[in-house]
């Protein structure tokens, strides 16, 4: 994607907010900071533990990252906790 279309993408998303669908199919939005489970140990985070997330942020690829702890680390490897 080029710098262009991720700029025009991103206007529209906020850092401190992270829409999700629930199990039973509704739309709630969260507002950071919000509460993880760590799935997998990474950096300096332990497989089980209970962390923050700060901020949302998405990266050229269009992926999801969490900043926890100013450290960037990839959705997939957290669980939300609501």
């Amino acid at each position: 994607m080029d710098e262009e279309k991720l700029a025009e993408l991103l206007k529209y998303s906020s850092p401190k907010e992270l829409y999700i669908i629930t199990w039973n199919n509704l739309l709630k939005i969260l507002f950071c900071p919000f509460k993880v489970r760590v799935l997998q140990g990474v950096g300096n985070l332990k497989k089980g533990s209970i962390v923050w997330v700060e901020e949302v942020k998405v990266t050229r690829d269009l992926v999801t990252v969490y900043i926890i702890k100013g450290e960037a680390y990839y959705y997939n490897r957290f669980d939300i906790i609501l």
